[in-house]
């Protein structure tokens, strides 16, 4: 018999030496051994104990000696031949190591400790079930009523039913486990252990009717519909602006997917919008939904993708990763707010949703629907010429006009002696609402209570001892905080170094909440933020607080800007508009004027019109101006040239090349000869740019300097297979040891 050799994709090798690794079935495990499946084989000289996947099998090696496979870890393959596939292509486009793409594609619950324990067990119920005809155990309840009451109250219980939870079977039939040992001693029932499903929401009660239409929306949605009944994949870009009611659109359009036996995945930014689109679709789809997100607990996480890939579960909902969902036979695939950088990962594999999504649609003939009311510049540019197709809904659902924004030059309130965060205008605002019953939202992306505390004396200033960055005052503990690694240090009353008197400088969301009560005491204000969400429970409660509550005035970040729909607010207030406007970012602009129209968008959803303000110390900024008159059509076109003359998307791919370490002079010597490498590589290629090197914007983090050179050139397998060759060169050369070397494409920061 021919020896079988496995083709394996193993954990412990680095993108360098990635490659299919070959190892030898031994012939009691040829039956166990599949593509798709786990197991330990010995790796490296020091034949080290290491996970890996396997990926295909073959007859064939160049190699003469194989290391044999020492373990199967599952007895089913966890990834289809489908979803090995798309592990290649992530290696190829995201600069990934195959075992990475996998490994992002399975829940935390189903990977394995070194000893070859699961980490999450799955759970099962103890079940107790007849083992004779009913009609018999009938008999025995009437022989058994005066003698054996409890026996028969037991038996009748499960002539109904046939099998029950052992616990509710004792609860309905009033019994203890004894009594159900002796039925079991006299061969009328059997106990077995049965898997159950860590659910984290189920659906109870009746589902709804689809909603109704509008003509605006049934437009769309016949549109769509034609697209998704082609027998080819197709991607379309739905522009519909805040309150236009595209949610009822994808309902439509997954409904029609479910009914021709096709999945549907559904992807939002936020996990807090995730409780809010599980509420919704739920009314219509009952309990044929799974959620994925990271809120989930590790347990909920591994049976929910179990559920989609028995096909419990035929309509996902979930952040990012859901768009690695194992559907079968998938239908169509929706982006909500597809403009949003939270669809782009930051660690490895750095993999674009937009991007897998797009694979995914094209192997599955599927249609890519991307949503949102500030669409991607990409994305519109795509659908303006022709790539994607473009539908728009240019009304509000409720026939309601959008917000009446006011701008509020900043600079003059200074002028006048306000050196608050809070306007006088918006004070007024704010005190309308609150005479009216009416709710407000106070936008500010920042968290904390100071940005930074200084001497203003010696001017001295707390910093990260790890990072480049100022430490945030957080004045319920009373201690400043690095947000990006995490270190922890006292306020002293004067300063460390001078004995001098120190200053509270910037404003975060609990010094705004303290501000408001200043202003507006007795009157509750409702903060939501990472630092409030932990002792509240999730976002979802403290939503749900402020919705039934009706809780005045709710302050928040990025986790109040998107997707929320409370039919009582009337007043959206920006307190920090400039905030992500000036930044070194070739989309800050588009990013501004995103957020901006989005938080505004939360206003006047119900029957009442809405008004929002924006405070700004630029009111003369054209983004600002754009946003304030919700004038997407507008900002794309001055956007767009902007684009054209620095050569970025969609007119050429950026990628970059980022180098960190703990040795600056280092780090930046190497980044060098990166740029040196890629401009020698790329001297042939009209109109391609080899910029940098440059630090990141935070250059410092947690003890490594990070510094980057950006490429920008029209995207190939050639530049990828140079920018491949150069990682790699780079993470061997001893003059780097020490130091991380990777690509991305479009990287978020």
């Amino acid at each position: 018999m021919a020896a079988i050799i496995a083709k394996i994709a193993v954990s412990a090798a680095t993108y360098w030496i990635d490659k299919p690794y070959d190892y030898l079935v031994p012939e009691d495990l040829t039956e166990a051994v599949r593509p798709g499946i786990r197991v330990f084989v010995p790796f490296s000289h020091g034949n080290r104990r290491t996970e890996g996947l396997v990926l295909s099998l073959t007859k064939q090696s160049s190699y003469t000696q194989l290391k044999p496979i020492l373990q199967v870890l599952d007895t089913e393959p966890i990834l289809t031949p489908e979803q090995i596939r798309l592990a290649m292509f992530m290696r190829e486009r995201f600069f990934c190591t195959v075992y990475e793409a996998c490994k992002a594609m399975l829940p935390v619950g189903l990977w394995y400790t070194e000893d070859g324990k699961r980490r999450v067990g799955d759970k099962t119920v103890e079940m107790t079930a007849l083992c004779v005809d009913a009609e018999d155990a009938r008999e025995l309840c009437t022989q058994k009523s005066h003698k054996a009451p409890a026996q028969s109250r037991s038996l009748e219980i499960l002539c109904d039913f046939g099998a029950l939870p052992t616990k509710e079977l004792m609860q309905y039939a009033a019994v203890s486990k004894p009594t159900l040992k002796l039925l079991e001693k006299q061969g009328l029932v059997y106990f077995y252990e049965q898997e159950t499903f860590r659910r984290p929401e189920v659906f109870v009660g009746e589902t709804e009717a689809l909603p109704v239409l509008n003509a605006e929306q049934q437009q769309v949605y016949e549109g769509l519909s034609a697209l998704s009944d082609e027998d080819k994949a197709e991607a379309a870009l739905l522009y519909g602006v805040t309150g236009s009611g595209k949610t009822s659109v994808y309902v439509h359009l997954i409904a029609d997917a479910l009914a021709k036996n096709r999945s549907a995945i559904l992807l939002v930014p936020e996990i807090a919008l995730t409780p809010q689109m599980l509420r919704t679709f739920s009314s219509y789809f009952g309990n044929n939904i799974a959620v994925l997100h990271s809120g989930l607990s590790s347990g909920e996480r591994l049976d929910e993708w179990k559920r989609i890939k028995q096909g419990a579960a035929r309509l996902v909902i979930g952040t990012r990763s859901a768009v690695f969902a194992p559907v079968s036979e998938l239908g169509i695939l929706i982006i909500d707010e597809e403009q949003e950088e939270s669809y782009k990962s930051e660690n490895s594999p750095r993999y674009n949703t937009r991007e897998v999504a797009k694979y995914l649609c094209a192997k599955n003939k599927a249609l890519l629907l991307l949503g949102s009311a500030t669409p991607n510049i990409e994305s519109m540019y795509f659908a303006k010429t022709g790539r994607y197709k473009l539908f728009e809904l240019l009304h509000r659902y409720n026939e309601m006009e959008l917000p009446e924004v006011s701008v509020v030059d900043m600079k003059r309130e200074l002028r006048r002696g306000n050196t608050g965060d809070i306007s006088s205008f918006l004070r007024e605002e704010l005190q309308k609402n609150i005479d009216n019953g009416e709710q407000s939202i106070l936008f500010l992306n920042r968290r904390g209570t100071n940005k930074l505390v200084t001497c203003v004396d010696c001017g001295y200033t707390y910093k990260c001892s790890r990072c480049s960055v100022s430490l945030t005052y957080h004045s319920t503990i009373k201690r400043l905080y690095c947000h990006y690694c995490g270190f922890s240090v006292p306020v002293r009353e004067q300063c460390p170094e001078c004995g001098g008197r120190l200053k509270f400088v910037g404003t975060g969301t609990q010094h705004l909440v303290e501000e408001l009560a200043e202003f507006f005491p007795g009157v509750e204000v409702l903060r939501v933020d990472t630092d409030s969400v932990a002792p509240a429970g999730s976002h979802e409660m403290l939503f749900e607080r402020f919705k039934n509550e009706k809780i005045p005035i709710m302050v928040g970040t990025k986790m109040v800007a998107k997707g929320l729909n409370f039919e009582n607010v009337t007043l959206v207030g920006v307190i920090s508009a400039d905030q992500s406007l000036y930044c070194a970012d070739y989309r800050a602009g588009e990013r501004s004027f995103s957020l901006l129209t989005q938080v505004i968008g939360r206003s006047g959803r119900g029957a009442k019109k809405g008004r929002a303000v924006i405070q700004t110390f630029t009111p003369e900024n054209e983004t600002i101006k754009q946003a304030a008159r919700q004038d997407y059509p507008d900002f794309y076109s001055t956007e767009i040239i902007l684009r054209r003359i620095q050569n970025c998307p969609p007119y050429q791919e950026l990628y970059a090349i980022t180098v960190s370490g703990q040795n600056e002079a280092q780090v930046i010597s190497c980044a060098g000869y990166v740029r040196e490498w890629m401009e020698l590589a790329l001297k042939n290629r009209p109109n391609a740019l080899v910029l940098g090197p440059v630090p990141l914007s935070i250059v410092k983090m947690n003890n490594r300097f990070r510094y980057r050179v950006n490429i920008s050139c029209h995207a190939d397998s050639e530049l990828r297979a140079y920018i491949e060759q150069l990682v790699t060169e780079c993470s061997t050369d001893k003059r780097f040891r020490g130091l991380s070397v990777y690509a991305d494409n479009a990287p978020a920061d």
